[in-house]
């Protein structure tokens, strides 16, 4: 019998998470899990780790075995339960008040992350995502994350779209009577909802769950909603009948996804599909480590480059667009601030097919209209967009991509500052932004720490011209693993065509370091967030030395933010890391003389050393009773 500990410290955190809402336990950040670690040990309330462990398959009953240093012999789950929770069933409930089984959402959904304000108009922190994910990942199996996340984002959307379709349907069915025509697909157009034929609708598809022909049911339904909604031609997942994917759990998986409602019009007001489809990303992109960062950034750090930038209205741009994270964003940032979805045109492009999908659905289900092109296609040598001009460029490009294909582009018109190293593509990413900026457009991306200091291969001198042209108007330095892709520090740039215009004041020959590298906070032992106050803290400085209608007085502050002259950088050779412009942070006296701070440190300094010796001689005596040493 394992301590109930030692069995928590070995959960993800989505299991975790399932049992904070078993025993509807008091978390103040579930998506820390350390923080949910110990919650639920520390409880005196019963945690009922019989009901969720118990729920658990049969191999992760042995993995959990296995790392505890159990036996994980024998194939009934009661005896692998019994193993690791005693014959008393450590903390297990009152039969007669015991909770419904972890992996079956709740009908009233216990809240996630920061407590949801009651009366919340958008229905607070959604709680059934980490449940839907737990359910969802115990079937996976055996089954790549990389190979499963399609199999689900695609069970996911077919069923939202099913249920918006279903919805409208009904009430154009209950308006016949007024005109309204439940078989003309233009009603559907009107309402922004896809048409759904008969064979792709949901309530069709979990009626043949358990039928062993379910595979190609799917795929046959996928093929029908491509044919009658042109939008998403060759968009959806339709390899549901491979023989690798088993049918039995695939059936499972659909009753899972079937208990949640995603379209309907409630639903769609609190986001419910949007929240859902995002913390699958976000779970798969941590499953796969650093493929994950392929095709999604994380959610604080897009948060940080939007806020910033602040695209109320006009085209946005993403030449390497991943899941179409950073357009999700723009919208909700445009809808928050009381305008609308409308309000912004959306360009981007995206090199990975299954990543382009990916996005095509991410958009679609939140009704953003966007332009991704036809087809997946890189960037550099086949822009969709080449007479493009945005007024905001977002992205997170590939860090430090070695294999671009320069030697094809040498004399590329875009390479206004100088032509990218081979072995290098951050400073061409970066002249591509550059090149697709309107006269008053403004910039924000991604790039590794390199760039704000390399001089290799001719980057320093492209990085000089690019501010001498003063178009860089602000640096910030992030903090590291705030990546699955990568626990190296990141940075993020932000560039302005035209520093003098009637928005904000004229900020010509000055630049912005913002040294943030201390802010954010850890969700477990790889991953950090930046916190809703961190992002307001960066966002809040900026828009105060921007200028921006209602923002407060900006001032520089040691150790966080500093507003430096051309001639200052000039003085550090371009370069253009915070951490040399902002100082070192104040540090505040204690008030005690530093002749009295001294004795006692040095008191305490001599109190170790004998502790030191006291140590050494114990270790030698214990070396000399086993034979060794003098």
């Amino acid at each position: 019998m394992a301590s109930k500990r030692a069995i928590l410290e070995h959960l993800s955190r989505s299991e975790l998470q399932a049992i904070a809402d078993t025993a509807k336990l008091e978390v103040r950040d579930r998506r820390v899990r350390q923080e949910l670690i110990d919650a639920a040990a520390a409880s005196s309330r019963k945690v009922a780790l019989e009901v969720v462990i118990a729920a658990y398959p049969r191999d992760r009953l042995k993995e959990l075995c296995r790392a505890l240093g159990l036996d994980d012999s024998g194939k009934e789950k009661a005896t692998l339960v019994d193993r690791l929770l005693g014959s008393e069933r450590l903390d297990a409930a009152p039969a007669d008040d015991t909770p419904a089984p972890a992996e079956k959402p709740a009908a009233a959904p216990a809240k996630r992350g920061r407590a949801a304000k009651a009366g919340d108009e958008k229905g607070g922190d959604l709680g059934f995502e980490a449940k839907l994910w737990l359910a969802a990942d115990k079937l996976r199996a055996n089954m790549d994350a990389s190979e499963y996340k399609h199999v689900v984002l695609g069970l996911i959307f077919l069923k939202y779209i099913s249920d918006a379709f279903e919805e409208l349907r009904a009430r154009l069915v209950a308006d016949k009577a007024g005109g309204a025509d439940p078989e003309d697909r233009d009603e559907y157009r009107a309402e922004r909802v896809f048409w759904v034929p008969k064979e792709g609708r949901w309530p069709a598809i979990q009626a043949k769950a358990k039928d062993p022909r379910i595979g190609q049911l799917i795929d046959d339904a996928m093929t029908a909603i491509e044919r009658d909604n042109p939008s998403l031609k060759g968009t959806l997942p339709k390899n549901y009948a491979r023989p690798g994917l088993d049918k039995q759990r695939l059936g499972e998986l659909i009753d899972v996804i079937g208990t949640i409602g995603l379209g309907s019009k409630e639903h769609q007001a609190k986001d419910v599909l949007g929240r859902v489809y995002e913390y699958f990303l976000a779970e798969f992109a941590l499953a796969e480590g650093k493929k994950g960062g392929q095709f999604y950034t994380p959610r604080s750090v897009v948060r940080v480059l939007v806020e910033l930038l602040a695209p109320y209205q006009g085209r946005v741009y993403d030449p390497c667009c991943g899941s179409g994270g950073m357009f999700v964003s723009s919208e909700k940032f445009v809808e928050e601030h009381g305008g609308r979805v409308g309000d912004v045109s959306v360009y981007g492009q995206e090199s990975n097919e299954t990543t382009w999908r990916l996005a095509k659905m991410n958009l679609a289900i939140r009704g953003i209209e966007a332009n991704l092109g036809t087809e997946h296609a890189n960037t550099f040598h086949r822009d969709f967009h080449p007479d493009l001009k945005a007024d905001f460029v977002l992205a997170n490009p590939p860090f430090n991509d070695s294999d671009w294909g320069q030697d094809r582009l040498q004399d590329d018109v875009r390479w206004k500052y100088g032509t990218p190293p081979a072995g290098n593509a951050n400073f061409a990413w970066v002249q591509h932004f550059i090149h697709h900026l309107a006269p008053k457009g403004m910039a924000g991306f991604v790039l590794a720490n390199g760039s704000m200091s390399s001089n290799q291969s001719g980057e320093g001198e492209i990085r000089k011209a690019i501010v001498e042209a003063d178009l860089v108007d602000c640096m910030v330095a992030l903090p590291g693993q705030l990546f699955y892709s990568t626990q190296i520090p990141v940075c993020l740039w932000f560039l302005a065509r035209d520093k003098k215009n009637n928005r904000f004041r004229d900020r010509r020959g000055e630049v912005l370091f913002i040294d943030a590298r201390k802010l954010g906070r850890m969700l477990d032992r790889t991953q950090r967030e930046m916190a809703d106050d961190d992002v307001t803290r960066i966002a809040g400085t900026y828009h105060a030395w921007r200028g921006d209608k209602g923002a407060a007085k900006y001032e520089d502050v040691a150790g966080f933010c500093k507003s430096a002259s051309l001639e200052e950088i000039r003085a550090h050779q371009h370069v253009l890391t915070p951490g040399r412009y902002v100082g070192a942070e104040e540090i505040e006296d204690d008030g005690e003389p530093f002749e009295v701070r001294m004795v006692q440190l040095v008191a305490k300094l001599e109190e170790q050393f004998t502790e030191g010796a006291r140590l050494d001689t114990a270790i030698r005596k214990n070396l000399r009773g086993l034979g060794y040493g003098q």
